[in-house]
């Protein structure tokens, strides 16, 4: 029900229009167990046509427990500990705005879809301002249920510079857009959990996917809004880059000696061809292809260009030592194997018309037994 506006940890930079996992869950777990018993399973699992049936005894309660939680420090420390934590018990308010919310989240979503596709930047900026934006809170959720489905950010955050007459940080907020910049910043953060995945059967897919997302959400941001130097966005943007770098700098130093590895041949008369090396050595390929797009939002430029020039010429090195050995054993399939995958890399690295050359270069030495 609220999934649009959820974000997972680590979520330093606290967004409005946002919740914690760990917050709603806390909550969640709370209603189930000491507020609701009777109207919710223990286990939780109840499905969203019966949540909407007990939503306005829900909600009510919940107000009457913030309400004796605000007339007593008793009260309030014993809320406290049924949701484990202060921050969670903070979150709380918005929680119960969300939930009171809730259609108005579907359809701030869908506008979030249909934005995509709404070419005239008038329009846009009508649309924009029809959005809550007298009343902050509301307007914190909707436009982070909103976000979460622009694939443009630039355009949003260009089209609120018109509207708001200025792209200073001050202008924006004055005409009622914080909350876009607040958003996007939040959007951004939520891609940290996904950037640490290892291994050579990690989601290489998604993690690239992700650093794409962060790259374009933080250029609207850096590269349009007039930043105030000791802001809060400035702060934040300098927090979230450095955990995302963070998390990307560990894979990042190992994508040369793992390019090393699958190269590797085995002792004379064991070789064989190691498919995980292999696999791990392409995702790190594709990383370092990412990052090069991505890393004006990194703080890697040193580690980068020295990985990046390193890996290209080790694989340079691996590409001719392998067509080397195919000129010598054109039947040997563990080299080929390895050839095909030195390849790839190199499509990856350089670009898909070398690739072609190599292996045209491949044939050529077949032929030549």
């Amino acid at each position: 029900m609220l999934d649009m506006i959820i974000v997972e940890e680590p979520a330093r930079y606290r967004s409005a229009g946002s919740l914690l996992r760990s917050h709603a869950d806390a909550a969640w777990q709370w209603m189930c167990r000491d507020l609701c018993p009777d109207l919710l399973p223990l286990s939780g699992d109840v499905s969203t046509a019966e949540l909407e049936l007990a939503m306005p005894h829900l909600l009510g309660r919940i107000r009457e427990a913030m309400a004796a939680a605000a007339g007593s420090p008793e009260q309030d420390q014993r809320l406290r500990a049924s949701l484990g934590t202060g921050e969670a018990r903070e979150a709380l308010p918005a929680l119960i705005l969300a939930l009171r919310s809730r259609n108005l989240l579907v359809k701030a979503r869908a506008f979030g879809n249909a934005i995509n596709s709404i070419g005239d930047d008038a329009a846009l900026g009508a649309a924009l301002q029809a959005m809550p934006l007298q009343d902050p809170p509301l307007a914190a959720l909707l436009f982070h249920a909103a976000l979460g489905q622009v694939g443009n950010p630039t355009r949003v955050i260009t089209t609120i510079i018109k509207v708001s007459g200025g792209a200073s940080e001050g202008a924006v907020i004055r005409a009622g857009f914080g909350p876009v910049v607040d958003a996007i910043l939040a959007h951004a953060q939520n891609q940290l959990h996904v950037l640490q995945a290892s291994g050579p059967f990690a989601d290489i897919d998604r993690v690239c996917r992700s650093l794409e997302l962060f790259h374009r959400q933080l250029r609207s941001v850096v590269g349009y809004v007039e930043l105030s130097r000791n802001g809060r966005w400035s702060a934040a943007l300098t927090g979230i880059i450095k955990q995302a770098s963070d998390r990307v700098e560990p894979r990042l130093r190992t994508v040369l000696a793992d390019l090393n590895l699958a190269m590797r041949r085995g002792r004379e008369g064991s070789d064989r061809l190691d498919g995980d090396a292999i696999l791990g050595a392409i995702n790190g390929m594709y990383l370092l292809a990412t990052l090069r797009e991505c890393r004006d939002s990194l703080a890697l430029n040193t580690l980068f260009e020295q990985t990046w020039n390193q890996v290209g010429q080790a694989l340079e090195l691996h590409l001719q030592r392998q067509l080397d050995l195919i000129r010598q054993q054109p039947d040997d399939a563990v080299t080929g194997a390895r050839l095909d995958a030195a390849i790839k890399m190199a499509e990856i690295r350089f670009k898909p018309e070398y690739g072609e050359t190599l292996r045209r270069a491949r044939a050529a030495a077949e032929r030549q037994v």
